[in-house]
């Protein structure tokens, strides 16, 4: 049996040998989740979450050009303003007079042909929209994807809007010009408001800016369907037809 004294003196080597490697673990531990925490910062993923910040962006990149490519497909194609009942351009306010008495007289389809024409050149004035939203998708920053992310259903739209309407306007007004043109619209209006006969007078001298006015319908139509698209994706899950998508916005909300 070992003395007295001994035992004590082993007793606290064996105390200072447990504290020692109890530091050891702890230092350890700390390091794993400074490194776990560094990897986060240094990949722009928030602590806690499992989806990095390229990753959200890409999925909302991607969200992005499915919507406005299905925006641009439908509305692009054939009746594609005009059998729209949420996209299709009506009747200029100013005309609405007009439009009443050609119903009145029994001569409606002056008014339809009217309506017709400026819807079928909306239909090839929105084509032109592609390279500008691509171009928007492509040059969207982290900060804008992730408020973009954690916004209501539209807020994708929204981005769209404030980024591209001014230069999707300047790049559309010579576009509806032509397509007015080509597409009858200034030889339907002319032809309505001549079938008035007489009853022109009563509404007075129009200045409508038919160019200007199909331009704005067919840019709210888009920004629309757009929309419409962006809510489908971020809130049905059969909507999101890649695996990126599924990853996204399965855990955005």
């Amino acid at each position: 049996m070992l003395p007295k004294q001994w035992s004590g003196f082993i007793i606290g080597i064996l105390l200072l040998l447990s504290a020692a490697s109890s530091f050891a673990g702890w230092q350890s531990w700390v390091g794993d989740l400074l490194n776990k925490d560094e990897t986060s910062k240094s990949s722009g993923q928030e602590p806690g979450s499992s989806l990095s910040n390229k990753t959200a962006i890409s999925g909302l990149k991607q969200a992005l050009d499915k919507a406005s490519r299905y925006a641009i497909k439908h509305l692009g194609k054939k009746n594609g303003f005009l059998d729209n009942k949420d996209v299709r351009i009506p009747m200029p306010g100013k005309l609405h007079k007009v439009e009443k008495i050609l119903r009145k007289m029994g001569a409606s389809r002056y008014a339809d042909e009217f309506v017709s024409t400026m819807n079928h050149a909306a239909e090839k004035a929105v084509v032109e929209a592609s390279p500008v939203f691509y171009k928007a998708i492509k040059s969207m920053t982290i900060q804008d994807g992730l408020a973009i992310l954690k916004g209501p259903d539209n807020a994708a739209t929204q981005y769209f809007r404030r980024n591209t309407e001014k230069e999707l306007m300047v790049k559309m007004m010579p576009i509806a010009r032509n397509v007015t043109d080509s597409a009858g619209v200034t030889h339907a209006y002319k032809k309505m408001l001549d079938k008035l006969g007489f009853a022109r007078r009563l509404i007075g001298n129009e200045n409508i800016d038919l160019d200007q006015y199909i331009a704005n319908k067919t840019l709210d139509g888009l920004f629309l369907m757009v929309a419409q698209e962006e809510k489908k994706i971020r809130t049905n899950p059969l909507a999101r037809t890649t695996d990126l998508l599924k990853t996204v916005f399965g855990k955005s909300k």
